[in-house]
């Protein structure tokens, strides 16, 4: 069902790069998809789990018919709480599960293979070291929150706009330029960049990609995860990012 017998990691690094596909897979269902996922959680259906693939793709399914299944399986049953709570709260619930799973997952491997403690540990921190589904889903992550802390601090508590669309990489940058301006030194520029994290996939800013930032919940997104290109931003007056405008969405 998930693609396990086309890989057989043996290693801390093949278990960490399997978990980093599934995880990126569950992050895409749960933001840049999230339409086709909240659809495909249909309440009239039977049990449905959401299951991750070491290719980065995700897929809504029944649970694995064999007892006991061949890898852990994720919380079961996620269709039946999507109309009885808020949708932002529902994909939370559903992001702290496929957390819990991510980890089941990846100590299934490390068991299996006979990680012994030290391998354990570096797979643990290897793993540590990426914001969680939960962390990203819901933009609760540390880093974004020291990040505008130390934007606002600044720009002399002045907030930067959140509505310029057109901008090409986060306001990190710019607060850099205005740094050299000021004289400050370049060491408290380069410690600073690359704080901000795309709040579909999780990673660092790229000077060389294009950004946009949310109106609402003012998170900033590689243009690709949501597929806006630099062309389609000039028109965009007030973006909502995927899981934002779904939030929006009327109830049956």
């Amino acid at each position: 069902m998930d693609g396990a017998n086309q890989r057989n990691p043996r290693s801390v690094e093949d278990v960490f790069k399997d978990f980093k596909g599934r995880r990126a897979g569950l992050i895409k269902a749960l933001t840049t998809d999230v339409e086709d996922f909240f659809q495909q959680c249909d309440p009239e259906k039977e049990n449905l789990c959401l299951y991750a693939l070491p290719s980065e793709q995700w897929e809504v399914n029944l649970p694995a018919e064999e007892v006991p299944p061949e890898l852990p399986e994720p919380a079961l049953g996620i269709n039946f709480a999507r109309d009885g709570m808020l949708e932002k709260d529902w994909l939370a619930l559903v992001s702290v599960h496929s957390d819990s799973w991510l980890l089941a997952v990846a100590f299934y491997f490390g068991a299996r293979f006979g990680f012994d403690k030290s391998d354990r540990k570096r797979l643990f921190t290897m793993i540590n070291d990426l914001p969680t589904v939960f962390e990203v889903v819901t933009g609760t992550t540390k880093n974004q929150v020291k990040d505008k802390s130390t934007v606002s601090n600044h720009s002399s508590n002045k907030k930067p706009s959140v509505k310029v669309t057109k901008i090409t990489k986060p306001p990190k940058e710019e607060e850099e330029e205005e740094e050299d301006d000021l004289g400050f030194e370049d060491e408290e520029e380069d410690e600073d960049h690359g704080d901000t994290l795309c709040g579909a996939c999780g990673d660092n800013y790229a000077s060389d990609e294009f950004w946009i930032c949310c109106d609402i919940c003012e998170r900033w997104f590689h243009g690709k995860c949501v597929k806006i290109t630099p062309a389609r931003a000039e028109h965009i007056k007030h973006y909502k990012c995927p899981s934002c405008s779904n939030h929006k969405r009327a109830r049956p």
